[in-house]
């Protein structure tokens, strides 16, 4: 099959959040499959305005990579003329179109060439359908515009885990376009050696590290998660072997600055380290030295992050809104609401009772081994397959 898909954000630009990690993985085990598959995504200043890469499959098949020029950007949004020539000249050539996201101008232009052309597409919202926390009035002006009709006129729309699948319905999409489907992980083929990150940063080993991985944005409630690890360092007498790390880009809205401000209030800002955002084997390095990893989220489709976390044997807590919390829930970790006590109580047990951290501990692997992406990358294999000759 010949499959476009278009992602505003891809590698290596992880600090946008979740596409740049998830479409790369889609795209290089579709391609290795024996799939034709083009990405169509932004230039977000790295000097590659319309660059094209190769990522080769087994059978000598590739992925192409298409970087359009960005002419002007606000926040993750960006304008690139070049999607329109794309669309005219490239675009009738595809079997199925992919469009991940949406509050950007690439899914909606795809789209609208898509219907046009009768070309069947497939949406994956990536838990963005229903606005919440920041600029709420600009998102549901935006879903009026343009959101609303990219998703509804869709031949399939994805949710990643059963809450999103039925927050699109609650929302207006025909329940029988709604196809749930999972996330993976993208374990490297060897992780770092255990300590590297505390070596890094100059972590004792017998410390016991939080971590927190992820944008630093008020949705992911790290203030949460700071009010719950000072309320614990109150019950610990050894307080000064207990770390709260902070990894994660932050948005340049002032927040992370919030957050150190934030920490002092609370007495506690020797015991927070922010390190900024990690990638690659430093990522997986923070993840195995961790303790413990915390999602405290008001809302999260998935939380690619978590299941990571797990990957790396390490016991997690997430708040019931994070859509991976049921396939976590006492076997690799605890799911509390979203309340600062429960996450309190929570963050102590895991901290103090070491036989539950040990028998979480022992339960990620099995987790982990139930997360690959094998699955869902061939539900979307076959997806494509049962939509590719619909012609509208």
């Amino acid at each position: 099959m010949r499959i476009l898909k278009v992602t505003q954000s891809y590698e290596p630009f992880w600090d946008k959040g979740g596409p740049a990690i998830k479409v790369p993985a889609i795209a290089k085990r579709l391609a290795r499959q024996g799939h034709w598959v083009t990405v169509l995504t932004a230039d977000y200043g790295l000097q590659r305005a319309e660059d094209k890469e190769q990522i080769v499959g087994a059978d000598g098949e590739r992925a192409e990579v298409i970087y359009l020029r960005t002419i002007a950007r606000y926040r993750a949004i960006t304008v690139n003329p070049g999607v329109i020539p794309f669309c005219l000249w490239r675009l009738g050539n595809f079997d199925i179109v992919h469009i991940y996201g949406l509050y950007d101008l690439l899914g909606p232009t795809v789209a609208f060439f898509c219907r046009r052309f009768g070309i069947p597409y497939v949406v994956e919202p990536m838990g963005m359908f229903r606005p919440i926390v920041r600029n709420v009035r600009l998102k549901h002006l935006y879903l009026a515009l343009w959101g609303r009709r990219l998703v509804l006129n869709a031949d399939a729309v994805i949710a990643t885990s059963e809450q999103e699948r039925q927050e699109l319905i609650e929302d207006g999409v025909p329940e029988e376009k709604v196809v749930l489907r999972r996330n993976g992980i993208e374990i490297p083929d060897r992780l770092p050696d255990y300590g590297a990150f505390r070596k890094r940063w100059h972590i004792p080993s017998d410390a016991k590290v939080v971590l927190f991985l992820g944008r630093l944005v008020p949705k992911k409630s790290p203030d949460m998660l700071m009010d719950a690890f000072a309320s614990c360092l109150k019950k610990e007498g050894n307080a000064k072997a207990w770390l709260l790390v902070l990894a994660g880009p932050d948005e340049r809205d002032g927040y992370r600055e919030y957050l150190q401000a934030y920490g002092a209030k609370l007495g506690i800002k020797d015991r927070v380290l922010f390190v900024g955002p990690l990638y690659g084997e430093e990522k997986w390095a923070a993840l195995q030295d961790a303790d413990v990893f915390v999602l405290p989220s008001q809302h999260e489709n998935f939380g690619n992050a978590v299941a990571e976390a797990v990957a790396a044997n390490t016991p997690v807590i997430v708040t019931d809104r994070c859509g991976i919390a049921p396939m976590v829930h006492d076997q690799a970790g605890l799911v509390v609401p979203y309340d600062r006590e429960a996450l309190t109580e929570a963050l102590w047990r895991l901290l103090t009772d070491e036989a539950l951290h040990r028998r979480l501990r022992q339960g990620c692997r099995k987790v982990a081994e139930a997360l690959s992406w094998d699955e869902p990358v061939a539900q979307m294999v076959r997806l494509y397959e049962a939509l590719r000759g619909v012609r509208r």
